[in-house]
């Protein structure tokens, strides 16, 4: 009988798809949303995309840098072109909503999200986009630099976690909290109207303090 013949690795290389910054990037993204941060090493994203860890220092040059790249990538998400059209009030609500969809989809990011801001050139962009629509609307650059900052805090901390879906089953045992199973139902409902609620009212107090239309 004649010898099997070896396998063609080459055929399978040409298949394989080509590897890229940005499929770098989306294989990391992917994997901290299913593992957490601390999953993410270069070993382990080499692995899942089939390639030698080597390999990936040739798009990036550390994971310091992949992971900031991959924070800049979600960044890039978040819209503020509202900033460029609308009344100061509707451009705070939209990006805020922007900003936390953004980030609530990759909840496992947001660490590293809230010390890379500084860094960031999609941040740096939009956040310069914001200063500009608040001056443009008349808020002294003091005031303008602490609504951003407000806002930032607001949707970082909702999007850190969910405050309906942290609820333990322990809690149900607790006298004041035996409804606690409607908040576990539907925890996106429930953190996105107290969020919402937490924006009005912030828009609301603003309101009171914003600078007379020209």
């Amino acid at each position: 009988m004649p010898p099997t013949p070896p396998p063609e690795p080459a055929l399978a290389d040409a298949r394989a798809p080509r590897l890229t910054h940005e499929r770098i990037v989306a294989g990391a993204l992917a994997l901290i949303d299913e593992e957490g941060l601390a999953a993410l090493t270069m070993r382990r994203l080499a692995e899942r995309l089939g390639v030698q860890a080597a390999s990936l220092y040739n798009h990036t040059r550390s994971k310091e840098k992949l992971l900031d790249a991959v924070a800049n990538s979600v960044m890039e998400g978040v819209d503020t072109s509202g900033f460029d059209r609308l009344p100061w009030r509707e451009a705070l609500d939209r990006w805020a909503w922007s900003y936390y969809d953004a980030l609530v989809a990759h909840p496992n990011l947001v660490p590293h999200l809230a010390v890379a801001f500084g860094r960031l050139p999609a941040a740096l962009e939009r956040a310069a986009q914001v200063f500009a629509g608040l001056r443009r609307a008349g808020w002294t650059p003091s005031r303008a630099t602490r609504v951003a900052a407000a806002v930032r805090y607001a949707v970082y901390g909702a999007a850190l976690g969910s405050f309906a879906g942290g609820f333990g089953d322990e809690a149900a045992k607790v006298p004041a909290l035996h409804d606690v199973g409607q908040l576990r139902a539907q925890p996106a409902r429930v953190d996105r109207a107290a969020l919402r609620l937490l924006i009005d009212r912030f828009l609301d107090g603003l309101e009171a303090i914003a600078p007379a239309p020209e």
